[in-house]
């Protein structure tokens, strides 16, 4: 058991451990070819795995440059990039230009300013730039022309808001001179609408008569429009009654809210946001209405014209007759009266110029002359007289204009008003009083334009507000933001590289390296009693013992103490207690 000891003992005390390069290529040499490669594949796989990672995590954010490159030159837009100093990459599947989030505004902008653009596939009138040569046909001319005029039509119409892209397709007819032969130009339309987008009937009737106007002699009821998908469009432009109807919709809409916002901009400066609500509803009538109405005024007579005649005629002697037989006969024989009458009766018997008689048969004298009174003469007295008026008349032709007001409806609640206590700042809530709504009430009529002619109503009622109102939006989860799936991404990276470090990379190089093998390769290729060691001679008690292995493990000498040598002992069981374990079961099995 001595010569064991002694034979396991280095010859020198003082060897100093190999170099770590050295160590790992020793430890390599002695391991089989399978599990140095392995190892080699495993340490390369680890390493390149691990400059992934790092890559991955710094690995910035791209987005596409634009949702398509059709219709631009992918060269200029490279370079116009790599002129920028602006990083980019191209997807392999769909192909899309991406660039980092950072840089998208800034990369536009340098291609705007570059000239480089989104530009459709449609010809215009350049289409004629182009030489014709000398053998162009009439029929070849005015082919490019219509097709320099579709594409001139599809461009405007693509410019709309809600339209991706659009075809036009014109037939015009070959001119003749013949009337019964003439033939109308027709044309149809094909839009291109954006994803979840559409065109409302006014837009449909604004491409209509776009196109109409740009052929001569083209007609709106010859234009077809179509979308996508196959739905006619032009046939809501031809519904007038509908159309109509829609406009005046809107219209009444306009109305409410023009009265609704001037609600609001008087009561909000009073009463704050969102302390009322305020709703109007108009009764609007497009009816058209003619009228005309005359009217008299029999109070007010006008003289026009007046014509009056007056005629008087006195013959100066007795009447002399009248041409015919009657007139020649001779008067027939006088006789006297029988009886005497009264004056009128000898008046009547007295010739036209004869002195008047009276009863008595004297003359009768005028007072004012003393001459005897003469019978008068036959006398014709005729008056006329004409007279037009004219009476006061009015005409009146009215004409009401569309969309009148016929009635106004104003319904506003008003919340309880808050009282803050200045002292202890308590809250409390109050009803307004009767005089404050009727205040509140004067304000709305006044901008509303109330007439109560018309039957216009506004009411203004006070009632608290429910305390949930409306739908709180929540903000948006942190962990949807981008900010924070980079930080993961980081973190992530610092994670696997560190386990990768500390999981694999270390272990793998202290297996190769021995630095937990040789202790415990000692232990078990030593036939070292360390039991025997205080029975050594004296010539070994200054040594340091070594345990035998493909690397000696220097111990303390026995002559350091028992407590030197204990914790020689602890920290080589603290590595590999295994090893330890089996040295000492090889102990025990010597012994035996």
């Amino acid at each position: 058991m001595a010569e064991a000891v002694v034979d396991n003992v280095p010859a020198k005390a003082d060897g100093k451990p190999p170099l770590f390069g050295l160590s790992f290529l020793e430890n390599l040499s002695e391991m089989t070819m399978l599990r140095q490669v392995g190892l080699m594949v495993g340490l390369a796989a680890s390493v390149a795995i691990g400059f992934a990672v790092v890559l991955w995590s710094q690995q910035p954010d791209y987005r596409p440059l634009y949702g398509s490159l059709a219709g631009m030159d992918s060269k200029q837009i490279m370079e116009t990039l790599a002129a920028a100093d602006i990083a980019y990459t191209v997807e392999p599947n769909s192909g899309a230009l991406l660039v980092k989030a950072d840089d998208v505004a800034r990369a536009r902008m340098k291609l705007a300013a570059a000239g480089v653009t989104p530009s459709d596939s449609n010809i215009g009138f350049e289409i004629l730039d182009k030489d014709q040569g000398l053998g162009t046909s009439q029929f070849m001319e005015a082919t490019r022309y219509r097709r320099g005029l579709e594409g001139e039509l599809a461009r405007t119409i693509s410019s709309l808001n809600n339209v991706k892209g659009a075809r036009v397709h014109l037939a015009i007819p070959k001119s003749s001179v013949f009337v019964r032969d003439e033939r109308k130009p027709s044309a149809s339309v094909l839009v291109e609408l954006f994803s979840g987008r559409s065109l409302e009937p006014g837009q449909v009737l604004a491409i209509i008569n776009l196109v109409a106007t740009s052929v001569p002699e083209l007609s709106k009821s010859q234009i077809t429009v179509v979308d996508q998908k196959g739905n006619l469009l032009s046939d809501m432009a031809e519904n007038s009654a509908l159309t109509q109807a829609g406009k005046q919709f809107d219209y009444s809409r306009r109305m409410e809210s023009m009265l609704t916002q001037r609600v609001h901009n008087i009561l909000q400066p009073v009463l704050g946001n969102d302390r009322y609500k305020a709703e109007v509803s108009a009764d609007v009538d497009f009816s058209a209405v003619e009228s005309t109405s005359e009217q008299f005024n029999p109070d007010q007579p006008a003289l026009r014209s007046e014509q009056s005649t007056s005629e008087q005629r006195t013959a100066s002697n007795g009447p002399q007759g009248v041409p015919g037989a009657l007139s020649n006969q001779p008067p027939a024989p006088a006789s006297a009266p029988q009886t005497t009458g009264g004056a009128a009766a000898t008046a009547g018997a007295i010739a036209a110029g004869q002195p008047l008689l009276d009863a008595n048969g004297q003359q009768i004298m005028d007072p004012a002359t003393g001459q005897p009174m003469l019978a008068p003469y036959p006398a014709d007295k005729r008056n006329q007289s004409t007279k037009n008026f004219e009476l006061d008349r009015s005409i009146s032709h009215t004409k009401q204009q569309q969309g009148r007001v016929n009635r106004l409806s104003v319904s506003v609640v008003v919340d309880d008003q808050v009282k803050i206590n200045a002292a202890d700042g308590a809250v409390t809530r109050a009803p307004w009083s009767a005089d404050e709504l009727a205040r509140f009430t004067r304000l709305v009529q006044d901008a509303v334009g109330f007439d109560a002619s018309r039957g216009d109503s506004v009411s203004v009622i006070n009632m608290p507000f429910s305390a949930e109102r409306a739908e709180v939006i929540a903000e948006a989860a942190f962990y949807t933001q981008p900010w924070f799936w980079d930080i993961v991404k980081q973190v992530l990276g610092v994670l696997f590289i560190l386990v990768l470090v500390f999981g694999v990379l270390r272990p793998v190089l202290n297996n190769i390296t021995g630095n937990g093998k040789k202790q415990l390769a000692a232990f078990g290729g030593s036939d070292v009693e360390l039991g025997g060691m205080g029975g050594l001679d004296g010539e070994l008690a200054n040594d340091r013992v070594s345990l035998g292995g493909p690397q000696s493990i220097l111990l303390p000498s026995p002559s350091e103490g028992y407590d030197a040598q204990l914790n020689a002992i602890k920290s080589l069981v603290a590595e590999d207690p295994g090893r330890v374990a089996q040295v000492v079961k090889e102990w025990i099995n010597a012994d035996e």
